[in-house]
């Protein structure tokens, strides 16, 4: 038989007064019980010197611990998971580490059992990892090389109002440049919102979003009024592949956090919001170390675009060997003395015409490939704006 990791008391009890009986055969005894005859040995020792009491079991754990982390960093640690409830135990131990250089701090999982012990850590499902997708989009390599914009799904404040929250990042500094709740998901409105991060930041090169209007549109190269106007100001509007939000992961983690910190319940009116969105925003930047940046917060990294927002709008322009035409309305060019149909949102900008073959001809709007022209049919067969 194998020894037993543990027996219960009434089976000790019950040991001893076997033991009692047949003094002469402990061997016998503790293999009936399934212990060594060193644990049958110490509990007799243990009965003896406090009789049934002495069969308690006793923790393991030593009287002292000289390695124990020191109370005052237990303390601190807890103070700041319960100030701030999302972080973990790698951005408090970072924080920590920066206010009290001489402390000496535990190892994050020592960290986190600190938090579990504490009853501040909630179990969580854990999720099958999804295998990500080649990445096919423009590598962000400095600041505002690459900004990404979202819609974080919309609510209601207490007041019955719709908020809907339009948020804008740095791609590679993760700096949150604007976080604005809309009435409603507008291309005005959201072109007053990303005017006033062009005049703050300046003009990013590109800047990454989903399918969504105001963003895209069904038209020719997904073109919308507001992608336009980012074409005329020099950046490039990247769009994902559709149905596939983890193309823009970092934006939609950042929008979970947005969303437990300032949502969770709503404020009374959309203006109370705003005001709850402008201090995360300072948090978020200023405060909230981010793990993909060395624990540090975004403001440290970021640097405003040296490219600064014209007064005017300058003309596109093309290689000399392309066709320009000029749409007019309704959204139609000339073409060999017919209208041809383009698109609404081109309405009073200038598309170019590039000869590929006999009869066919690419169509550009800026850097944008709109799709290709078949002369014999009139028909124009619509670009991809994915991979």
């Amino acid at each position: 038989m194998p020894w037993r990791e543990s027996v219960p008391m009434d089976e000790r009890v019950q040991f001893i007064g076997d033991w009692l009986k047949e003094r002469a055969s402990l061997a016998a005894v503790c293999r009936r019980y399934g212990i060594s005859r060193k644990t049958g040995y110490k509990w007799i020792a243990r009965y003896e010197a406090d009789r049934e009491r002495g069969l308690e079991a006793r923790s393991s754990r030593p009287h002292l611990s000289p390695h124990a982390t020191a109370p005052a960093v237990v303390a601190a640690i807890v103070r700041l998971r319960k100030r701030y409830p999302n972080w973990g135990g790698k951005k408090i131990l970072s924080v920590l580490g920066e206010h009290e250089p001489t402390w000496a701090l535990p190892a994050v999982s020592t960290t986190n059992d600190i938090l579990k012990r504490a009853g501040l850590v909630e179990p969580r499902r854990r999720r099958r990892p999804v295998v990500p997708a080649a990445d096919w989009r423009a590598p962000a390599v400095e600041s505002n090389s690459v900004w990404t914009a979202d819609f974080k799904g919309q609510f209601r404040t207490r007041d019955g109002e719709l908020c809907y929250p339009l948020t804008m990042c740095d791609a590679w500094s993760r700096f949150l440049l604007e976080c604005h709740g809309l009435a409603s998901p507008t291309t005005a409105g959201a072109a007053a919102v990303f005017q006033r991060a062009f005049q703050v930041y300046g003009l990013p090169q590109r800047i990454r979003t989903d399918n969504g209007e105001p963003f895209a549109a069904a038209s020719l190269g997904r073109l919308s009024r507001l992608s336009v106007w980012w074409i005329r100001l020099g950046i490039y509007p990247e769009l994902i592949t559709p149905s596939s939000p983890q193309e823009n992961g970092a934006h939609e983690r950042m929008h979970r956090t947005l969303k437990a910190e300032t949502t969770r319940p709503p404020a009374a009116t959309r203006r109370a919001q705003q005001g709850r969105f402008t201090r995360y925003r300072q948090y978020y930047n200023e405060v909230r170390p981010h793990e993909a940046l060395g624990q540090r917060p975004p403001a440290r990294l970021y640097q405003a675009s040296s490219r600064v927002l014209p007064r005017r709008l300058e003309p596109l322009v093309y290689p000399a060997h392309f066709e320009i035409r000029r749409v007019s309305k309704p959204g139609v060019i000339s073409w060999h003395s017919k209208p041809l149909v383009i698109s609404t949102v081109l309405i009073h900008q200038e598309i170019a015409l590039e000869p590929i073959d006999d009869g066919e001809w690419d169509l550009h709007f800026g850097p944008i490939r709109l799709g290709r022209l078949d002369e014999r049919t009139r028909r124009i067969h619509p670009a991809s704006r994915h991979r």
